[in-house]
């Protein structure tokens, strides 16, 4: 399923007026949103028409709920490993090599991202910053022990030999694939092997707060920086849209590349209402100061 929605080529007016920004950057910082992921194939929350909020009446899981109830830790953990190999086999596209490009020639100071998909990672970006975790993590919530993801899908297929569920849903954007309460009853969930605690993905939760020294971090890379380009985020989220806000305030250049508005259109000096795959590729290291 195509889970990018539909929208006009980019106007080649804004293509330039996105050149003439990037020219001016030293220090780049740059948030990406699901708008950068949804060209690999994995579905974003509020895309009109494609998102998950139009296509399902599924909702992500609270995190109150989550640390309250075994019910909903088994539905949770049932969905996400049946999930998890096609979630984990996503490849980043052209706009995620694009910016690990930019970082190896200097032009990128911070790269932070709202997407739990580890796909800057995985296209040889390093300066990243994980505003909402990764699923490629998994956290005790008791003894604070991380292990990777890959483990603990070893781990279920382990304590569930017996066990399998067909797909009969969509993917979810993290990861998660729709089953029925019936299929998810006889699931074993996992826990720490160390401790027994409750384990969960090393993600925020709706309902969960960043921690501080992140948030802290990210402040500081932004005062560091000269200038912020947002790439597929309709801010909605407060989570990232501060920084826009604070950047603002600071006096820094904003630009936006996204299909549609966004909750800083207002407050940007460039916005391009387009595909940031598509634009991404209008734009060569010439056009931003590297020979």
């Amino acid at each position: 399923m195509k889970f990018v929605p539909l929208s006009l080529p980019a106007a080649r007016r804004d293509i330039e007026s996105l050149h003439e920004f990037l020219l001016q950057c030293k220090k780049l910082f740059v948030l990406t949103g699901a708008g950068i992921s949804t060209p690999s194939g994995i579905p974003d929350y509020r895309s009109e028409g494609v998102g998950l909020y139009a296509r399902s009446k599924d909702r992500p899981v609270q995190y109150q709920d989550f640390l309250k109830h075994a019910h909903v830790r088994q539905r949770y953990w049932a969905r996400n490993f049946v999930g998890w190999p096609r979630f984990s086999s996503f490849l980043p596209n052209s706009a995620h090599l694009k910016l690990a490009e930019w970082e190896r020639c200097g032009l990128v100071h911070s790269l932070v991202t709202q997407n739990v998909d580890a796909l800057h990672y995985k296209a040889g970006s390093h300066k990243v910053i994980e505003l909402h975790g990764s699923s490629h993590r998994v956290e005790c919530l008791q003894c604070k022990r991380i292990v990777p993801r890959v483990a603990i899908q070893r781990q279920i297929e382990r304590d569930n030999p017996h066990w399998h569920a067909e797909i009969v849903g969509s993917m979810a954007p993290d990861g998660d694939i729709q089953l029925s309460q019936d299929q998810v009853k006889d699931f074993k969930v996992p826990v720490c092997s160390h401790c027994d605690g409750i384990l969960k993905p090393q993600i925020i939760f709706f309902g969960d707060n960043v921690p501080k020294p992140i948030v802290e971090n990210i402040y500081s890379r932004l005062t560091e920086s000269d200038s912020i380009l947002v790439l597929g985020s309709s801010l909605q989220v407060f989570s990232g849209y501060r920084f826009l806000r604070a950047g603002k305030e600071q006096g820094k250049s904003i630009a936006i590349v996204n299909i549609g508005p966004t909750r800083a259109d207002n407050i940007a000096d460039v916005k391009v209402d387009a595909e940031c795959v598509e634009v991404l590729q209008e734009i060569t290291l010439k056009d931003v100061g590297i020979s």
